[in-house]
């Protein structure tokens, strides 16, 4: 195992000195999990053998926060993320720790509070593009436009699945270690570890010492505590009484393209009971998601969306677009009992979520009277809806004669200010030429 280890590492270092290359950042992929951990080691591990005087090229670790991802992976990865930052300093190493978030109109909340999407299902599956590759593909661009190309490394293996296997060897070219990358332009694709077995991974992790100095017995506890009693991970490193872990799919709290989420299942049943609520709300989003009363007869593009037996297949409607707010309101109140400072849906997000209700002249529901009633506060914005109010009067009586023109002058105000909010002024004049379209063809 030793050997195939240090073969990898011999690879590594290897590449990196590849001269012609060196204007070529690293960017490596890290999520915190047990392959992401096991190649950043083996990369270190091969730079630290590079002479100080040849490490030209930037490493860069690239970690991508969908803000609904596990908290418990989200607290222990940000403890790694740190202590990266301040080895990377102190062993004079060229590595720089990113972190890359969804933007604000891309989050997951806005999406189906504020635009009311549907949750994701594997037919609608919008989230992975909005929230995961958007954000990574913006990084890996502006490296690219920096410096020309790029060099991605990613901790993918064969042996985790026949699927991944095949992607493998669907774009790799044989004798040579970096690939095309299928969709980013000018960069490659380098998976140093995709012939490493679970064993060897979990030896990488628990048997060779962090060279940035984390403890990785408490990544093996997570997958430990995450693991259902029908997954099993064999080890090198330990015993016989060690308990099973390994193949635990650590990801969105939130998601439900699977029917249940067996490894925070696993969480709650083994002692994290905190996490209930995070669970329950999953369930909920799942089982409501094709409930016809919550569901608009069109979608947001005015497409048509009613099956033949009359069963609705559109947005979510307003209504259950405000039950769901008070649900996650709710949800996070129960989990700050335990963790204070743990918000599951942010500020920004429920001021996005208010522009587009705004946007959809949705005036029923307001975000701060849901939020009020969850918290038992009472946050005053009467100043606003009082100016709001006397803003749409005079329109109205301006427009008394022909009460279309209201409602086309309001739709193209809204638009505006929610573009200003949301700093998206791209695509505006697009937008307001189709809602003047769709009030000329009503006139």
């Amino acid at each position: 195992m030793s050997k195939r280890i240090n073969h990898i590492i011999s690879e590594l270092k290897d590449q990196y000195l590849i001269e012609e290359d060196f204007n070529k950042p690293w960017i490596i992929g890290f999520s915190g999990g047990k392959d992401s951990t096991a190649l950043l080691q083996l990369v270190w591990l091969a730079l630290k053998q590079v002479p100080a005087e040849l490490r030209k090229r930037k490493i860069f670790v690239v970690c991508n926060d969908t803000l609904v991802e596990n908290p418990i992976i989200v607290e222990y990865v940000e403890g790694v993320l740190d202590r990266i930052k301040e080895a990377a300093v102190e062993q004079g190493l060229p590595i720089e720790v990113q972190k890359t978030i969804p933007r604000l109109e891309d989050s997951f909340w806005v999406n189906i509070v504020g635009r009311g999407y549907p949750v994701p299902n594997n037919v609608f599956r919008w989230c992975t593009d909005k929230m995961k590759i958007k954000p990574t593909s913006r990084f890996i661009t502006e490296q690219v436009a920096e410096n020309g190309e790029a060099i991605i490394l990613i901790g993918t293996r064969s042996s985790e699945s026949q699927q991944r296997a095949k992607s493998i060897k669907k774009h790799e070219i044989r004798g040579k270690r970096l690939t095309k990358h299928p969709n980013q332009h000018n960069t490659y694709v380098y998976a140093p570890i995709k012939d490493l077995m679970l064993e060897e991974v979990w030896y990488i992790v628990n048997a060779m010492t962090s060279p940035w100095g984390a403890d990785n017995s408490k990544l093996f506890q997570i997958y430990a505590d995450a693991s259902a009693d029908d997954y099993e991970c064999p080890t090198l490193v330990s015993d016989k009484k060690q308990p099973s872990c390994g193949q635990s799919r650590f990801g969105c709290w939130t998601c439900t393209v699977v029917k249940e989420d067996k490894s925070m299942s696993a969480l709650v049943n083994k002692g994290q009971e905190w996490l209930r609520p995070l669970l329950d709300l999953r369930a909920s989003m799942f089982d409501k998601r094709n409930i016809s009363e919550n569901r608009m007869t069109t979608r947001r593009n005015g497409q048509h969306a009613v099956t033949e037996e009359g069963h609705n297949q559109g947005n979510y409607t307003e209504k259950y677009r405000a039950e769901l707010l008070e649900e996650i309101l709710t949800a996070q109140r129960k989990v700050q009992e335990f963790k204070p400072k743990l918000n599951l849906i942010t500020n920004q997000e429920l001021v996005a979520i208010q522009v587009n209700w705004n946007r959809d002249l949705n005036f029923e529901y307001r975000v701060s009277d849901i939020y009020n009633k969850v918290y038992n506060k009472e946050i005053d914005m009467k100043t606003n809806d009082e100016k709001l109010q006397k803003e749409i009067d005079l329109l109205k009586d301006v427009c008394n004669e022909n009460p279309t023109d209201f409602d086309l002058i309001q739709e193209l105000l809204v638009m505006q200010k929610n573009k200003a909010l949301l700093n998206r002024k791209r695509g505006l004049k697009d937008d307001m030429e189709r809602v003047i379209e769709k009030y000329l063809k009503i006139a």
